[in-house]
C-alpha cells in the first residue's frame, strides 16, 4: 500500500532511540497529511513492520494518539483513525477563538516575530497559484500554528498541536478544498499586515470574525460530507 511505502521511508527518524513518542509523532504527521484518512483501520503488523517497532511500542504510540482523540479503539475490531462529528468541529472551533484570539491580545509591544506567519502567507498563496488547494490548506494550518506560536509558550503550542490534527481530520473528508480554503488566503494576509503595523487590536478583531465564519463554512460543508457513507 502506498501510505506503508512511505511510512517505511520514515524509519530513519527513529534513529536508535525509537519511542512510542517518537512513533506517535510520526503516524500523527501521516494522518495529518492524510495518508492515513478518516475511518481508516491501522494495521498493527503493517505499520509495526514498516516501521521496525514492536508490537508493544506501537500499541503504546497508538494509546497516545487515541487520548488525543485522533484514533479511536473498537473492541474486537482493531484501532481506527477517528471520524469527528459536526459537534466535534464546532468544539474545535470554541478552543481555537479561545486560545489564538488570546495569543494575540496578550502580544506585547511591536514589532512582533512575523516571519514564520510571512513565510505561511507565501506558501498559501505559491499552493494556490499552482491549484494545490490541499497544499493551501497546509499553508493555513501552518499560519495559525505561527500565529499560536508568538505566545512563545510550549504548553500552548503542544495544546494547538493536537486540536490543529483534529481539524485536518475534518479538512480530509471535504471534497471540495478549493471552496473551502481558498476564502482565507486574502484574510491571513490581512492579519498578517495589521500584526507587522503593529495594530494588535486590529489582527484580533480580523482574527474573531475569520475564525467564525471559518467555523460556520467548516461545519456546514462538513456536516454535509459526514452525512455521506465513507
Amino acid at each position: 500500500m502506498a501510505e506503508l511505502n512511505g511510512l517505511a521511508d520514515d524509519r530513519a527518524l527513529l534513529g536508535r532511540t525509537s519511542t512510542a513518542e517518537r512513533v506517535s509523532d510520526i503516524l500523527r504527521s501521516r494522518i495529518a497529511d492524510g495518508y492515513f484518512p478518516p475511518g481508516k483501520r491501522l494495521s498493527e503488523d503493517s505499520i509495526g513492520g514498516a516501521l521496525g517497532v514492536s508490537r508493544n511500542t506501537l500499541r503504546e504510540a497508538f494509546r497516545l494518539l487515541t487520548h488525543e482523540r485522533l484514533l479511536v479503539h473498537q473492541l474486537n475490531r482493531g484501532v481506527f483513525v477517528r471520524v469527528l462529528t459536526v459537534e466535534d468541529v464546532e468544539d474545535i472551533y470554541r478552543t481555537r477563538s479561545l486560545v489564538e484570539c488570546a495569543v494575540v491580545r496578550g502580544l506585547g509591544k511591536p514589532p512582533y516575530a512575523v516571519d514564520g506567519l510571512a513565510g505561511s502567507v507565501a506558501d498559501g498563496r505559491r499552493s494556490a497559484h499552482e491549484g494545490d488547494w490541499k497544499g493551501v490548506g497546509t499553508a493555513n494550518i501552518h499560519f495559525h500554528q505561527e500565529l499560536v506560536a508568538l505566545a512563545a509558550s510550549a504548553r500552548t503550542d503542544e495544546l494547538m498541536r493536537s486540536v490543529f490534527a483534529e481539524l485536518r481530520l475534518a479538512f480530509h473528508l471535504v471534497d471540495d478544498p478549493k471552496r473551502l480554503h481558498e476564502p482565507y488566503l486574502a484574510r491571513n494576509g490581512q492579519i498578517l499586515q495589521a500584526l507587522q503595523d503593529g495594530d494588535r487590536e486590529e489582527a484580533e478583531a480580523l482574527l474573531a470574525v475569520y475564525l467564525d465564519d471559518s467555523r460556520r463554512r467548516v461545519t456546514e460543508v462538513y456536516g454535509r460530507r459526514v452525512a455521506e457513507p465513507l
